[in-house]
């Protein structure tokens, strides 16, 4: 056998080990993301009830959705547009000046404040509403209750859950609060290893100022990091629809923390209407792929 033939031969002996390897997550993949995308596709243009064969209806729950449905776009857009810019923009943003103020620490009192820090994001979501519905009970023994009453800023409880003024912002603050999961962490690992050389060749050229060493140094040099970061900062925003639901019930009061993800299991899991709720998921999912587009064009390295 000549060189050249052995050559090719080890090459596709290679190759074929490589798709040995990537065979189990292909397979994973193909069947649960990319065929229920493919199926919730098919099924936005059909009338669907989870019982009858589903009947091809074309555009029209997109048309529906658009100039029919009025609670889509009267609260649920706004406050999935809402939560994303404080939880998903604002989030990723805390979790960048977290993870810098904890880079600069020891590593044994940073390891102890990562840890509390990316714990409420491991948190169940059964665990997640008993503790904060403890904390937001709308009598007396409600802790947020109590204390404000011991202060005297309020007279009398306020019944939070329930109440349309503050459903939407205890939902956005408890999605801060757990917020700081694995893009948390990759920011962090991404601080860590920054060459130290770059921070003295900055030095040199005018760099003067832990600012400037941030702007031009710390965030070029963790670019993937970052980019990783904010397309699970971003996917988690929009698809964390389980702490309105656990905490006031779908639909919400008034539909004052209905999200996207809400809206997607009213139509889906309580009224059967797949095909319309599969015309919201396709529609939440451009959006994500948009916003992700952003993240990658921002963190995305150039060459």
């Amino acid at each position: 056998m000549s060189p050249s033939k052995s050559k090719v031969g080890n090459r596709m002996h290679s190759n074929r080990n490589g798709y040995v390897f990537v065979a189990p997550y292909a397979i994973l993949f193909i069947i649960f993301i990319l065929a229920p995308v493919i199926m919730a596709v098919i099924l936005s243009f059909t009338n669907f009830n989870a019982i009858q064969w589903p009947g091809f209806v074309g555009f029209l729950n997109y048309i529906n959705l658009i100039t029919g449905d009025d609670v889509f776009m009267k609260y649920v857009l706004p406050n999935t547009v809402k939560y994303a810019l404080i939880v998903g923009v604002g989030g990723y943003v805390l979790a960048f000046l977290l993870a810098w103020g904890l880079s600069n620490l020891t590593k044994g009192p940073r390891t102890v404040f990562a840890l509390i820090l990316y714990s409420p994001s491991m948190t169940t979501g059964v665990a997640m509403a008993v503790l904060w519905k403890i904390m937001f009970t709308g009598d007396q023994t409600g802790y947020l209750n109590s204390w404000l009453m011991d202060i005297g800023a309020i007279n009398e409880p306020i019944i939070w859950l329930t109440n349309v003024n503050f459903l939407l912002p205890i939902i956005i603050i408890i999605g801060l609060w757990s917020s700081m999961g694995v893009g948390f962490l990759s920011i962090l690992a991404g601080l860590l290893n920054v060459d130290e050389a770059l921070y003295e060749a900055a030095a040199i050229d005018g760099v003067k100022n832990r600012f400037q060493e941030m702007i031009y140094v710390t965030i070029p040099s963790m670019k993937p990091q970052m980019l990783f970061a904010a397309v699970m900062q971003i996917v988690g925003a929009f698809q964390n629809g389980m702490i309105s639901t656990l905490l006031a019930g779908n639909p919400t009061p008034g539909y004052a923390g209905q999200l996207i993800v809400n809206h997607i299991e009213d139509y889906g899991f309580i009224r059967y209407e797949m095909g319309y709720a599969a015309a919201v998921s396709v529609v939440l999912l451009l959006i994500v792929q948009i916003f992700s587009s952003v993240s990658t064009r921002l963190f995305g390295e150039n060459d």
